[in-house]
């Protein structure tokens, strides 16, 4: 039978779209079946091209380039197999992927432009054993168009390394460590001073919307000395509660103070049944907030050094737990990937905030409630890059940011996992604080904010649930969308439902708590090389470290950290090489 070159292409084009789609259907196999796996395993976006390859010397060798989520396109795994050595694997990241992409070639990559095509040389000569041994985290490869990313080692704080030496190797350490936490947990307590008069300067009309407060306070002033944003002008001696006040210098930030007890009594006698009624420490404990005009920034998140973690939880249940699986994911590693602990160069030149992000793997599973049972626990899950660390589980609280730098804030829902593809950030932290209803139009409480256990709130082992603690909401007015960052200097999850309700906020979900280190958020100011820092709370300076010349380095941008964080990016810029 002979076919002619039309149906052969038919033919050809179809047996291509049916391997493809087999090979989609296996990847997503591999990613969801509850197997022991590799971290390439639960990548079931993934895409596979290899080249053989020759060295000067006659060696030969197979090279394999995998994009790890082509729908992102930043991190890559290049795998390189020479005749007789072992595979070795490097992970590489483009700085630009929305500009530039990969292809794997007999000599190392092609750098795409829309324009150009720059050949980069890899496999001639030992480039990236030289590359793989250098100091720097971020090794510059392809003359600055694309990085190695190297291992690193975070820095820790003296409280960090003490509550880990507990919990390690102290029997009954994590009882010491919640014993201190009962004796500790109004250390950064912080009230205002209340004050007759009006603020001198109004907040600007493009600011966020003021929170919802007791009319009774709309003359008074509430004052704090431990405010590290500059606000220039006469605000720094007072500020209306729960107005906005732009930082001063930075366009699109803005800064707010609050008390829970001079929120709107409307507001604080309702949803009685599913919120606690604050105490009179808690009423009166500061709140720090910081909103970005989404408009004008947009949000990236870097897994730290160690932490979260991709292992079992140890809060999670003998009977949620598989002992076949090294962690509820079927992983127990993240390698060959390497988590830096801090900001790309590139886009560390257009960042402007950095903040810390949620609980570390021991604390971020259920030992009580629904949560507990399912999902092997329901352990927090959270994706860099594209890139999936852990798995998103349904009924956690989410936020995420998409290919397009869309920033969004929800309780994930299984069907949600149709964006997995899409998602370039996410973080789970616990369940919502507050969230928006549309039948009623305002923001309610969380179900589960009274409730220790269930919600995984954290705090000691008989409830007591006041603490330092951070957490972010997106608030959104006619105009204009804000991810709001507040930090509540003592507090149970019940004040901090109620401050977001105030502020009428979207929707809100907790972060970390317990230690400045934890709750440290960062603002920085450029003026030409050089590089000032401002802290919402002045006490966080203290985690930054210190030059041998005496200038302040910033956590996440100038070292890497253990912890996970976000980070806060001007749009429309485009990082420079070095």
């Amino acid at each position: 039978m002979t076919i002619c070159p039309e149906t052969w292409n038919r033919t050809a084009w179809l047996l291509v779209g049916l391997c493809a789609s087999a090979l989609a259907q296996n990847q997503a196999n591999e990613y969801n079946v509850d197997a022991p796996k590799t971290i390439l395993e639960l990548q079931q976006f993934r895409q596979v091209n290899s080249v053989r390859i020759a060295a000067k010397d006659g060696r030969q060798g197979v090279a394999a380039l995998v994009n790890l989520n082509p729908n992102i396109g930043a991190w890559y795994l290049l795998k390189v197999t020479w005749a007789g050595s072992s595979e070795a694997a490097y992970h590489i990241e483009n700085p630009r992927p929305g500009t530039q992409k990969l292809v794997l070639d007999a000599k190392g990559f092609a750098v795409l432009t829309s324009q150009t095509r720059y050949a980069c040389d890899l496999f001639n000569g030992d480039v990236l054993t030289q590359a793989k041994s250098a100091p720097q985290i971020f090794e510059p490869l392809c003359d600055g168009r694309i990085y190695l990313r190297n291992a690193a080692t975070g820095h820790r704080t003296s409280l960090e390394a003490a509550t880990e030496f507990f919990r390690e190797h102290v029997w009954g350490g994590e009882r010491i460590i919640a014993w201190g936490h009962d004796l500790l947990g109004d250390i950064h307590r912080e009230t205002g001073k209340v004050e007759a008069g009006r603020s001198a300067s109004e907040a600007a009309k493009s600011a966020p919307a003021a929170a919802l407060i007791d009319p009774t306070y709309c003359d008074r002033l509430l004052a704090s000395n431990n405010l590290g944003i500059d606000l220039g002008g006469p605000e720094r001696t007072g500020m209306t509660p729960g107005s906005w006040y732009p930082a001063n210098g930075h366009a699109g930030v803005y800064v707010s103070v609050l008390q829970p007890n001079v929120i709107d009594q409307s507001i604080l006698r309702n949803h009685l049944n599913i919120v606690n009624k604050l105490d009179s420490v808690e009423a009166s404990a500061l709140v720090y907030l910081i909103a970005f005009d989404l408009s004008r920034f947009e949000l990236g998140f870097a897994l730290g050094t160690e932490h979260p973690g991709v292992h079992w939880s140890d809060r999670a249940l003998p009977q949620a737990r598989d002992s076949k699986l090294p962690g509820p994911d079927g992983i127990g590693s993240i390698a060959p990937l390497v988590s830096t602990g801090m900001v790309g160069p590139e886009n560390a030149t257009r960042t402007v905030a950095t903040f810390t992000a949620g609980f570390k793997r021991t604390h971020g599973a259920f030992r009580y409630g629904d949560l507990a049972l399912k999902n092997h626990g329901s352990h927090y899950g959270f994706i860099e890059e594209g890139v999936v660390f852990s798995k998103l589980q349904p009924g956690l609280a989410t936020i995420f940011v998409l290919a397009d730098g869309s920033l969004h804030m929800k309780t994930w829902e299984q069907t949600d996992d149709k964006l997995l593809a899409e998602i370039r950030y996410a973080r789970q932290n616990g369940v919502p604080l507050a969230a928006f209803d549309p039948a009623t139009q305002t923001t309610m409480p969380g179900s589960l904010v009274a409730r220790w256990g269930p919600g995984n709130w954290s705090g000691s082992q008989d409830s007591k649930l006041r603490s330092i603690r951070s957490g972010a909401a997106i608030q959104e007015t006619s105009a204009k969308r804000f991810l709001i960052y507040a930090v509540f200097s003592d507090a149970s999850p019940s004040a901090m439902a109620r401050v977001f309700q105030a502020y009428r906020c979207e929707y809100a979900m907790l972060l970390d708590m317990n230690a400045l280190e934890h709750t440290y958020c960062a603002l920085y100011r450029r003026s030409g090389t050089r590089l000032s820092i401002e802290h919402v709370i002045k006490g966080m300076s203290e985690v930054d470290k210190s030059a041998p010349s005496g200038e302040l380095l910033p956590r996440f941008l100038a070292y890497p950290d253990n912890r996970d964080f976000f980070y806060v990016m001007r749009r429309g810029e485009q990082g420079v090489r070095p």
